[in-house]
This record gives C-alpha cells, structure tokens and sequence, in this order.
C-alpha cells in the first residue's frame, strides 16, 4: 500500500502542515532561507508528523481536522524539526554527499552552515514546544531528543566493531531512531488527554514501529535501488555502521567464513568486496534473519493497539506497520 493512500484520513492535516512549516522556517537571516527552501525541496516521508496527529485522532477519535488544534500541529512541526536537524548533523559526521536524493547541504554549502542550520531547526522546534504551555509535552519532546543524541553517540562509539551483538544494536536503534516514533505517538495521546494505560500503549507502538523502520532502513542499504532510496548501496558499511543481517552473519556462520568476512570488512574495500560480503550474508540467512526480526517488531507494535477504539485513524496506524516493513525506500 503508498503511504499517501495510507495518510489519507490526515490529508487536509499534512497539507496544512506543509504550509506551517514553511511559515515556520521563515527567517530574518538569507542564508536559513536559502537552506530552508532546499530542504522543503526535497520533502521526505513526513512519518514523523503523520504519527502524532493519527495518535491524537485515534485516541479522540475527532470528526474535524484535526491538526486545528494548536498543540497537535506544534508537537508535529516540532518533532519534524528534530528529525531533519538530526539529519543534518548526520551528513556532517558521515560526510554525506546526497540526501533524500538530492545534494547535502553540508555537501551545498559547508559542515558549518549544515551544523547551524541543525541548531537553528532544534532551536525553533523548542519554541514551539514551549508555545504548548504544557510540561508534560515538554518533557516528552526533550526525553526523546536526548535518547537521540545517546544512540547517536552510542553508534559512533560502536563503529567498526564487528564483535558488537544484537541486543547492543537494538539498543541503538530503539534509542536513536524509535526515541521520536515514540514521543510523536505519546504526544499525540498526552493531547488527547487519554488515561495513562493508553498512552503507554501509544507509547509502545511507536517504540517497535521505530525499530521495525530501523532494521529495514538498514535491509535497504544491503539490498536497496539507489534510484529508489536516493544513496548508494553498503554506504553504512563504509561508515563502520554495523546492522543486523551482518551482525547475524558473524554470529552464525562457520569460522572459515568469519574470517574471510572480517578480513573483507578491515580492508577499504570495493564494489567486489561488498558484493562477496553481501553473498556471504544471504547464503548465511542474514537478510532472511532480518526482515523476520522487522516482521515480529511490527507484529508487536500491532498488538499495541487492539484495546483503540476501531476508527480510520487507528487502521491508518495498522497500516503504516504493512508500509514501514514492505517499504522499499
């Protein structure tokens, strides 16, 4: 299923959406306009967004827009904000040169004007946040971003260890990537103003639908269609990131294969070398071990959400499970 089929229940919300962020990036200074028109230009998923008003709607179960409410739109606005500066910073550290299939802005302008820019969307997603007036969305938002900034720093910290073991990996991924899942989709029920049983069910959704997303993110960075996911293909391999179908591999296969594996993965190497990694992950069953751990994590984030009352929003969340794990870019 296309996610837009998916996010019609929230159309009118992502549309107006879409018009707020502009407003919100507006700026006295040229140079965050400049940057900011290129990255509205190459607009991503707007998962993110998408999570807080579906939480919010399926918990309220509204029967208007309902990214009218001030809060709802703040947080989603918020949280996008968190998400692209996270990715900025991303591209400096990992020396990206192409993003959402278009050139970085590190890569555009410079390091220095993509490092800013990130202090400038966290800076406003804070404002914003504030603007709510309330602690608890507060918290929720500055919990997540420092879980973020941990996994982060947790992954760097990890590069190039080919000894790392799955629980580590998932640790980083639940913090780095899952941390906003989770806080879009408890914001959405904190606003809500659902018992706290139901946020935390909220809560737990968003936290497997994020690692389920992760693990696939990294599938595709194996197996993916650069015209597709908009990088090249093993570009986390070159960056010492360490995912599951290897971390699988290295776990299972027989020591013969280990060490040649590890002797291809110490050396710089090539297209040649990364077809023979990748060989030697399927005929070890890494991939196959990967889409069945991203199946099950979505499997659990489903599950999260039977007690919801039945509404287009709460099948628009069962749905992005289908689309998180079948995705393809």
């Amino acid at each position: 299923m296309e996610l837009d089929s998916i996010l019609l229940p929230i159309k009118k919300d992502l549309i107006l959406f879409d018009e707020k962020l502009k407003e919100n990036l507006n700026s006295d200074s040229a140079l965050i306009s400049q940057v900011a028109m290129h990255l509205i230009n190459r607009k991503g998923k707007r998962l993110r967004p998408a999570m807080v008003f579906l939480s919010y709607g399926a918990c309220a179960n509204l029967k208007v827009n309902s990214a009218f409410n001030l809060q709802v739109m703040s947080v989603a606005l918020a949280v996008e904000f968190i998400h692209t500066a996270t990715l900025l910073h991303d591209d400096v550290i990992d020396q990206s040169k192409v993003r959402r299939g278009q050139v970085s802005v590190n890569h555009k302008w410079n390091n220095m004007v993509s490092v800013l820019m990130g202090d400038f969307l966290l800076a406003r997603a804070l404002r914003l946040i504030v603007e709510t007036k309330s602690l608890s969305l507060l918290s929720t938002a500055s919990r997540a971003t420092e879980k973020l900034s941990i996994g982060e720093m947790k992954e760097v910290q990890e590069s190039h260890n080919f000894d790392l073991d799955e629980e580590t990996y998932l640790q980083i991924i639940s913090a780095k990537t899952a941390s906003l899942f989770t806080a879009s989709c408890e914001s959405g029920a904190l606003i809500a103003g659902v018992e706290k049983k139901v946020q935390e069910r909220l809560k737990e959704y968003g936290e497997n639908l994020g690692i389920a997303f992760q693990i696939t993110d990294d599938l595709l960075d194996w197996l993916g269609e650069s015209e597709k996911t908009g990088k090249g293909l093993g570009n986390d391999l070159k960056e010492g990131k360490i995912t599951l179908p290897l971390i699988h591999t290295l776990r299972e296969c027989d020591p013969r294969s280990r060490k040649k594996t590890l002797r291809l993965l110490e050396n710089d190497f090539n297209q040649k070398d990364f077809d023979q990694i990748l060989s030697l992950i399927k005929g070890n069953g890494g991939v196959e071990y990967a889409r069945k751990r991203t199946t099950s994590f979505g499997q659990k984030a489903l599950s999260f959400l039977s007690e919801l009352e039945d509404s287009k929003y709460k099948k628009a969340l069962q749905d992005l499970v289908s689309f998180v794990i079948q995705r393809d870019k």
